[in-house]
């Protein structure tokens, strides 16, 4: 027997319009967060980062493929993971096929992680997904822009995530082994340490004249947005319904 209320079609519709009110509310709120987004200032990048792709090694401005404008999504892949993220590959999933519209609208949209680029060829290959997606293993552009953090800022206790510091320590606590993060680490063939010295984001860039901008970066639920699979369970009947590590790599159901 459901716990939800049950009513009338004359019901549905008046809580159904006074929620058409809200939705309208947030999409314009959206529009002015988006605005606001769009405002920040550019950042020149200065530092020479160099990438290694499938056709070989890339500055960051050549990423761009001829577009003005850059959209990464920082891929949890580690130097140690023999797999992606299973979270990572989910929002991956969703925006797979985007790239190829954005591409035709001045947009790149790709992939970096800090994993070797053989090791994310091949896992590319196994999920079937077209997207580019470059290596950054040798290079300062994951730890500068807070998605990788090193062994040392992981035992110091603290590490800058979401533009505050993070608590590191519990990775070493009791019975993390036994958490969520444990299971997510073991389908990446890490352990719980080294899987989350990776973190998600995305970063946006744009190139004028020559030279190349950092425009805007986010992380933690400021990726919510992209996770689509989320957004349509926020309209299923029971919404998002999570009580544990629910979903895995579509090739793994």
């Amino acid at each position: 027997m459901t716990t939800q209320t049950v009513g009338t079609r004359e019901q549905w519709l008046a809580a159904r319009l006074e929620l058409l009110e809200a939705e309208k509310a947030l999409t314009r709120q959206s529009d002015a967060v988006a605005e606001q987004r769009r405002a920040l200032p550019w950042v020149p990048v200065e530092k020479d980062y160099r990438f290694m792709t499938e056709d070989g090694e890339a500055t960051l401005a050549d990423l761009f493929a001829g577009n003005s404008q850059l959209l990464v999504y920082h891929f949890m892949f580690g130097p140690d993971y023999t797999a992606g993220c299973p979270a990572c590959s989910a929002i991956a999933d969703g925006f797979d096929r985007s790239h190829v519209h954005l591409a035709n609208h001045d947009v790149t949209l790709m992939a970096i992680s800090l994993g070797p680029v053989e090791k994310l060829a091949e896992y590319k290959r196994r999920m079937g997904w077209t997207f580019p997606w470059a290596s950054s293993l040798d290079s300062d552009f994951n730890f500068d822009f807070h998605t990788s953090q090193t062994e040392e800022q992981q035992r110091s206790g603290s590490a800058e995530y979401n533009f505050r510091d993070e608590d590191t320590s519990w990775v070493n606590a009791p019975g993390v082994s036994s958490s969520g993060p444990a299971t997510f680490a073991a389908m990446t063939g890490t352990d719980v340490a080294a899987y989350v010295r990776q973190r998600p984001g995305v970063s946006a860039f744009a190139l004028q004249d020559g030279v190349v901008y950092h425009t805007y970066s986010g992380y933690s639920r400021g990726l919510d947005g992209l996770w689509s699979m989320y957004q349509w369970l926020d309209r299923a009947p029971r919404g998002r319904n999570e009580t544990d590590l629910w979903f895995r790599r579509r090739d793994e159901y």
